[in-house]
């Protein structure tokens, strides 16, 4: 079965991304726990990270750093927290969040709805970072 975020990749529902390649891609989320919460997700459907490629796995990694340093540029902050959860879709993602603390980190902070117009200038302070 095709995941919502395969939609997202594909464009059948819209996405707003900050990062793409082959292997994986990077776009804000649409229930921000912090602005500039982002989201690497792999391109190939994989359910559980530890299901992925070593090769697969180190290349999320490193986008993932990639992407972070960014992120506590765009977002000043004390650290930016990643997350693996993995039960709000079947698809293996991660979750950067720029944080002040270890409260920053929890999904009871995460926004009901966000203005696509918020998103877009998110991903514009990333992307012109990166």
């Amino acid at each position: 079965m095709t995941t919502v975020f395969t939609h997202i990749i594909n464009g059948n529902i819209p996405g707003t991304f900050v990062y793409r390649d082959d292997q994986c891609v990077v776009f804000m989320s649409i229930n921000p726990i912090a602005n500039g919460h982002v989201l690497v997700v792999p391109v190939e459907e994989v359910d559980h990270w530890i299901d992925m490629s070593p090769e697969l796995t180190t290349h999320m990694f490193e986008v993932s750093h990639k992407i972070s340093q960014a992120l506590a540029t765009a977002f000043p902050c004390e650290r930016v927290g990643l997350i693996i959860a993995g039960y709000e879709i079947n698809h293996c993602h991660i979750h950067l969040i720029p944080t002040q603390s270890m409260r920053d980190l929890s999904f009871e902070n995460a926004a009901t709805s966000v203005e696509r117009s918020d998103l877009e200038a998110h991903a514009q302070r990333i992307i012109e970072v990166l």
